[in-house]
C-alpha cells in the first residue's frame, strides 16, 4: 500500500476532492469501497495566489499561506490515477502550486 500526501491551495481543495471522488481508482474494482481522505488546514509557504491569501503569523514570525494537507491511503495500482487527478485539479497556473508525495507503507492494519 501507499500513502499519498498533497499540499494544495485552499482555493483548489473543493475541486481536488471532487476530482478524487470522480477518479475510477476512488471506487476501484472493490465494489465502490471509499478511500479514507483526511484533510487538514495548515499554514505553509506556498507562493500566494493573491494578497488576500497571505497572512503574517506572529507564532512563526513570517508570512504564511493557509493551505490544505490531504492524506490518502491506496493500493499500489491506484497511485497513478489518484496522483493524476490531484495534479490536474490542484493546478493554479503557477510553476509550483503545491506538492504531492507518495510513500510506501510497510504495514497497514484496519481497525475492526
Amino acid at each position: 500500500m501507499k500513502e499519498i500526501k498533497a499540499y494544495v491551495h485552499r482555493s483548489r481543495v473543493a475541486d481536488v476532492i471532487a476530482a478524487l471522488k470522480e477518479c475510477p481508482a476512488w471506487g476501484g474494482e472493490r465494489g465502490g469501497r471509499r478511500h479514507n481522505l483526511a484533510m487538514y488546514l495548515v499554514k505553509g509557504t506556498l507562493v500566494p495566489l493573491d494578497s488576500d491569501e497571505q497572512h503574517y503569523s506572529i507564532d512563526l514570525g513570517d508570512e504564511v499561506v493557509n493551505e490544505y494537507k490531504l492524506e490518502l491511503l491506496c493500493e499500489d495500482d491506484e497511485v497513478d490515477q489518484l496522483v493524476a487527478a490531484l495534479q490536474s485539479s490542484a493546478h493554479t497556473g503557477q510553476s509550483v502550486a503545491g506538492w504531492i508525495t507518495v510513500t510506501d507503507l510497510a504495514r497497514v492494519i484496519p481497525i475492526s
